[in-house]
């Protein structure tokens, strides 16, 4: 009863908490896009915050160091909402890459699009990898740290991967390293669940794989290392649950 009455109060303040930011985020469409994403990195501490307060969720980043300075891809696992924010502060000036569709969502989606988001057609082919291509080397050219889900859409902590390709295309056409963020974030804050769990989320900054590899031993080096990693995290999770 005690989790069901902090998840319930925990989502009333996120939901407020955005509401708040959107409002606040208004008199950023008049400033550079640096304002709004100085706005959203702020949204992303507070909630975390608010996580730790009200539903007893803290996190541990592991890795920091393993972030270099620059333009990079940073290819991240997705299991719940917990990474659509916790991973805004950790970058200097991150961008999103994010399914077109977003983008119609009056005040939000038009708050992304100020701060430049990198919007792709679900199931538009190939045209629409070359759209988001280019945008994203629009981008990396002004040093911002470029995040993509690889798996496109959040899978439940344990879930079968499935990686799509187009992470290997992007890698291969922009020419810059390629950070892997593994993470637990499933086990405490489940998809399409109102249920928020105590515990420790857990992401972990992986070692960079550097530009210039083939797109075949790229992916399969980026699914080998985000897999591996993630599985331990997971097991090491469920492991504090259980105490």
């Amino acid at each position: 009863m005690l989790i069901i009455l902090r998840s319930i109060a925990f989502n009333a303040l996120f939901y407020l908490n955005t509401i708040v930011y959107l409002i606040a985020a208004l008199p950023t469409f008049f400033m550079p896009y640096r304002a709004i994403v100085a706005v959203a990195k702020s949204w992303g501490r507070t909630n975390l915050v608010l996580l730790r307060v009200v539903a007893g969720i803290d996190c541990e980043i592991r890795g920091r160091e393993n972030i270099p300075k620059g333009p990079i891809i940073v290819a991240s696992k997705h299991q719940s909402a917990w990474e659509t924010f916790a991973l805004l502060p950790l970058l200097d000036n991150p961008v999103f890459i994010l399914k077109r569709e977003l983008q119609w969502i009056p005040i939000f989606g038009w708050l992304t699009i100020k701060g430049r988001m990198v919007p792709v057609r679900r199931g538009g082919g190939s045209q629409s990898l070359t759209d988001m291509i280019e945008r994203a080397r629009v981008e990396l050219a002004d040093n911002r740290q470029l995040i993509i889900f690889p798996e496109g859409t959040r899978r439940p902590a344990g879930a079968e991967p499935r990686y799509k390709i187009g992470v290997a295309h992007l890698y291969a056409a922009e020419g810059v390293s390629c950070v892997p963020i593994a993470l637990n974030s499933g086990l405490f804050w489940p998809r399409r669940s109102l249920r928020r769990f105590p515990g420790t989320v857990i992401a972990e900054i992986l070692n960079p794989i550097p530009p210039g590899l083939g797109k075949d031993e790229f992916f399969e080096r980026l699914q080998n290392d985000l897999e591996s990693a993630t599985a331990r995290l997971i097991a090491e999770g469920r492991a504090n649950m259980n105490q």
